[in-house]
């Protein structure tokens, strides 16, 4: 069944803030193998111009996706998540994110599509610091395949 294309445009209310902290940035670099020392040694990060280390790009992944959860979970869209794939993600972002930010995310529906059977759900999510300054946009295409016929 086809998700509801009045869905186009809701908005999610804002998760609460996710303090990012030094060691899972310093996590989060080791685990996908980047040496980068901006994202482990503050000097460097200092050097380069920034407050305190920072995050490398795909680090604001976990808390998008999990902002999205509350699309995926909304039993009025009647998403069947035992279906879905994550088909993409995109970040575009106004600055780097750092150790000490506090960061919410802000979910928007803004595409749904259906294609050979399959619903292709766009998310957005808005990711702002407690002051409100915008820090990143993140694009998240899920796939729910459609039923296998019997």
């Amino acid at each position: 069944m086809a998700l509801d294309q009045s869905f186009v445009g809701r908005t999610y209310p804002p998760t609460p803030p996710y303090e990012v902290g030094r060691e899972k940035i310093r996590e989060f670099a080791e685990a996908i193998g980047d040496a980068n020392p901006a994202y482990t040694d503050a000097e460097a990060a200092k050097a380069l111009g920034h407050p305190d280390v920072i995050a490398p790009p795909t680090f604001v992944f976990a808390i998008t996706f999990k902002a999205a959860g509350q699309v995926v979970e909304d039993p009025q869209l009647g998403l069947d998540y035992s279906r879905v794939v994550h088909g993409d993600q995109k970040f575009v972002y106004a600055r780097p994110v750092r150790a000490g930010d506090r960061l919410s995310v802000t979910s928007t529906i803004e595409a749904i599509k259906s294609l050979a059977g399959n619903d292709i759900l766009d998310i957005r999510g808005e990711v702002h610091d407690e002051t409100g300054e915008h820090v990143v946009t993140a694009w998240t295409k899920l796939v729910s395949r459609a039923p296998e016929e019997a």
